[in-house]
């Protein structure tokens, strides 16, 4: 009975990652829970860590930062009692990015050096990769540039090494909104522009819409408004393709973006007339 039990809670898990992948976070919540239910019974306690991180996992996506709180620390505690010190690191970190979430950036920071300590320990380098991105974006937030830069370069340095080609189009990207951010329109667009290459010779249409998002807001602020309305038309075609949450942010944005060129449009005209 108990193997029946296993097999099932497996089966759901495998069932709430497939809807998870897809954005169907309710559907994967619901598996999720079955497969709770089944790990308790069990009494197994490896996959009743795996059940309740993927639970936490679904309501830090959704939003629901308590819960995955409380569904962290329940990982944390039974990943102690079984020495997993490599699923320590990534609960930790996970513990982390529900602080930055929240804006609480030493909390977030301290999780996350306490997780790279024990990600150098057990050689973890992919999730390692990950964490220098976390620190990236902690320093960038609370205005420390030069160090988000250098956190940057390393998630950068061990994504190549690891050929993680998503990673390396979020590093460049990360490093161009850091860069954007400072004012540094040449640096942040060179960076916007190899994020968007390494994303589009993966086919990875999302990689390419955020590397869009960057470049759109850099040409912006240059005002070069006609190169940064083409580039968000791309943005927001692809937010209606994958129904995306910024969708009707974008189309605003959009808009308004279409406003300023028509008025630049009609000045310019009038001048020429006068």
């Amino acid at each position: 009975m108990t193997t029946l039990k296993n097999g099932l809670s497996e089966d759901l898990n495998r069932q709430g990652n497939e809807h998870f992948s897809h954005g169907n976070y309710t559907d994967a919540y619901t598996c999720y829970a079955k497969a709770l239910e089944c790990d308790r019974l069990t009494g197994d306690r490896r996959a009743l860590a795996a059940t309740l991180g993927n639970l936490g996992n679904i309501c830090a996506v959704s939003g629901r930062r308590e819960a995955a709180q409380e569904y962290y620390q329940e990982v944390l505690e039974l990943q102690k009692i079984l020495g997993d010190e490599k699923g320590i690191g990534t609960t930790l970190a996970n513990l982390g990015n529900l602080r930055a979430d929240a804006g609480e950036w030493t909390r977030a920071r301290a999780y996350y050096l306490e997780a790279l300590d024990l990600m150098t320990k057990t050689r973890d380098e992919a999730a390692k990769a990950v964490l220098y991105s976390d620190l990236g974006l902690v320093s960038r937030e609370t205005g420390k540039f030069d160090d988000a830069v250098r956190q940057y370069e390393r998630s950068l340095t061990l994504m190549r090494r690891l050929g993680n080609q998503g990673g390396i189009a979020d590093a460049w990207r990360m490093l161009a909104r850091t860069f954007l951010m400072q004012q540094r329109y040449d640096d942040a667009i060179a960076c916007c522009q190899t994020s968007l290459s390494v994303a589009e010779r993966s086919r990875d249409d999302l990689r390419t819409g955020g590397a869009r998002y960057i470049l759109a807001q850099c040409y912006e602020e240059l005002g070069r408004l006609e190169e940064a309305g083409a580039l968000l038309e791309q943005v927001v075609a692809m937010d209606r393709k994958y129904q995306l949450p910024k969708l009707q942010e974008n189309v605003g944005r959009l808009e308004r973006l279409r406003e300023r060129v028509a008025a630049l449009a009609s000045l310019e005209l009038k001048e020429s007339r006068s």
